[in-house]
C-alpha cells in the first residue's frame, strides 16, 4: 500500500465506524516491514522477512469507549469488525472524561521530518546483510579466546495514516537499521566474559562501518575479562553515554498525567521545582532530524512540538494526554515522549574521566528497579574502577542504590558525546558521591 492509499483507507474506516454507531473515531491505518539475518559462528542461524497490516480503532459510543484493532482488511470483515467494536463498546461503563482531542490541537501542517531513508525503503539484499554480518563477525573474532560471535542485521520499514471523525488527517513513515555483535570469550579458569556492541540509525549511511563495529564489539568484550567485584564504597561515578538513557528514563517515568492524577509520582507537586541539580537540562524534540523519537504528530494526533522538560535542574513541563489531562484539570501537551534531548556540556568521558582521582565507570546497567512513588532504586551494573583519571580494572556483580532524584542533585559533570542510537540523546553523565555495594 501507498502513503495515500493508507489514509484513503483510515479515512474509510472512521465512515464504516459512524455508519455502525461510533460517535467519535480515530482509526490508525498500519504497514510494517521487516527483515533480520543473524549468523552464529559461521553459519546463518535466522532470517526472517516479515510484512504486517493492521488497522486500529479508537471509538467513542454513548460516552463511552474502546481500543481495538485487526489485521483483516477485507472491507465485508472491516464492517463486521466494526459492527462487534461498537457493540462491545456499548456494554462498556461510561467515562465523561473520554473524548476525542480538541481539534485547535491537530496540526495545521505536517512538517518534513528525515526519517525516511530512500536507500532503505528500495530494500536490503540478502546479498548486502551478508556482507555487513561476515564483515562483522570476521573482526570480532580476532581473538585465539572467542567462543562464539553471532552478528546480527535488522531493517525496519513502517508506514501509517491516521484519521478522526472531528477532522484530523495525517501520515508517516519511517525506515531504521540496527547492526550488532555479540562476543563470549574464554576467561580466568571456567568462567567466560560476554559482551557486545551495536547501533541503529535512520539512514545507513549514518551508520559505523561494519568492521568497526565488529572491532568494537571484541573490543568491548576483551574489557571484561578478570572481573570482579571492587569493595563497597561512596565515590564518583561516570556514566557511560550508552547506558545514560536509561537514568534519564527512570528519572522521567512518572512525568506524565496518569501517574499525577493517580499520585503514583515522586515527581507530584514539584512542577517549577528542582529535581536535579542547574546541569540537567532536558528538551522534548519531537522534530529532531533523523531522531528515533521524531514524528509530526503523537498517538492521539496532538501536533508536534518541542518543550522543555527539565531546565536547569527545574521539572518545567510534564507529558500530558487529553484524558489524563481532563481528569486531573491539567492543560494537554502530549501523551507520550518523542526524543528527549540532553544539553550537553564542554568534555567527552574520557576528558571528564581525567579530572576523577577515584571512582567508577559505569558502562551497562544489569537489571534492578526503581519505586516510581518514591524515587528510591537499585540497580546492578558492570563497568570498570577508576583510580588517578585512568580506567582500571573491570568490576561487575555490583549495585549502586539511591534516590532518583537525591542522585541527580549530585550531578557535577554532562558531557558532550551523546549516544544517538536511542529516543533519549544523552551524553556522559558525572555523580559525586554514589554509594556502591560490592565486595
Amino acid at each position: 500500500m501507498a502513503d495515500s492509499e493508507l489514509t484513503l483507507l483510515a479515512g474509510d474506516v472512521v465512515e464504516r465506524a459512524k455508519r455502525a454507531g461510533a460517535a467519535g473515531v480515530f482509526a490508525t491505518v498500519s504497514r510494517r516491514k521487516n527483515v533480520e539475518l543473524q549468523r552464529r559462528d559461521g553459519a546463518t542461524e535466522r532470517l526472517v522477512e516479515s510484512t504486517s497490516r493492521s488497522v486500529s480503532v479508537q471509538l467513542y459510543v454513548d460516552g463511552r469507549f474502546s481500543s481495538q484493532s485487526t489485521t483483516d482488511l477485507r472491507p465485508d470483515r472491516l464492517d463486521g469488525f466494526l459492527a462487534d467494536a461498537v457493540a462491545l463498546t456499548r456494554a462498556l461503563q461510561a467515562d465523561p472524561a473520554r473524548q476525542l482531542t480538541d481539534p485547535a490541537l491537530y496540526p495545521k501542517a505536517l512538517p518534513a521530518l528525515d526519517v525516511l531513508d530512500p536507500a532503505l525503503v528500495a530494500g536490503l539484499t540478502f546479498e548486502q546483510q551478508s556482507a555487513w554480518v561476515e564483515t562483522m563477525e570476521a573482526e570480532a573474532r580476532k581473538s585465539d579466546r572467542v567462543i562464539s560471535v553471532t552478528s546480527n542485521v535488522s531493517f525496519d520499514h513502517g508506514r501509517s495514516a491516521c484519521a478522526t471523525s472531528n477532522g484530523f488527517v495525517g501520515e508517516g513513515a519511517s525506515t531504521s537499521i540496527w547492526p550488532s555483535v555479540e562476543v563470549t570469550l574464554r576467561d580466568e579458569g571456567d568462567k567466560r566474559a560476554a559482551d557486545g556492541f551495536g547501533f541503529g540509525a535512520r539512514y545507513a549511511a549514518d551508520l559505523p562501518d561494519p568492521a568497526e563495529i565488529g572491532r568494537k564489539a571484541l573490543a568491548m568484550t576483551v574489557a571484561r575479562l578478570g572481573s570482579k567485584k571492587a569493595p563497597t564504597q561512596r565515590t564518583t561515578m561516570v556514566v557511560d553515554p550508552q547506558a545514560a538513557a536509561s537514568l534519564i528514563s527512570r528519572l522521567l517515568a512518572p512525568a506524565n498525567a496518569q501517574a499525577f492524577q493517580q499520585g503514583r509520582s515522586f515527581l507530584l507537586g514539584k512542577q517549577g521545582a528542582a529535581i536535579a541539580s542547574k546541569k540537567l537540562s532536558i528538551m522534548d524534540d519531537p522534530l529532531l532530524p533523523r531522531g528515533f523519537g521524531t514524528r509530526p504528530f503523537d498517538g492521539e494526533g496532538i501536533a508536534s512540538v518541542a518543550r522543555p522538560i527539565v531546565e536547569g535542574g527545574v521539572l518545567r513541563n510534564i507529558y500530558v494526554d487529553t484524558y489524563y489531562g481532563r481528569k486531573a484539570g491539567l492543560p494537554v501537551t502530549s501523551g507520550s515522549p518523542s526524543n528527549r534531548v540532553v544539553a550537553l556540556g564542554d568534555k567527552d568521558r574520557d576528558r571528564w574521566i581525567k579530572d576523577v582521582k577515584k571512582g567508577i565507570l559505569v558502562t551497562s546497567w544489569m537489571g534492578g528497579n526503581a519505586d516510581n512513588n518514591s524515587g528510591d532504586f537499585s540497580f546492578g551494573i558492570r563497568g570498570h574502577i577508576i583510580e588517578k583519571g585512568k580506567i582500571g580494572a573491570p568490576i561487575g556483580e555490583m549495585n549502586v542504590t539511591g534516590n532518583l532524584v537525591a542522585l541527580f542533585g549530585t550531578l557535577v559533570g554532562v558531557g558532550n558525546d551523546p549516544w544517538r542510537a536511542s529516543s533519549i540523546v544523552a551524553p556522559t553523565l558525572v555523580f559525586d558521591g554514589v554509594q556502591f555495594a560490592g565486595a
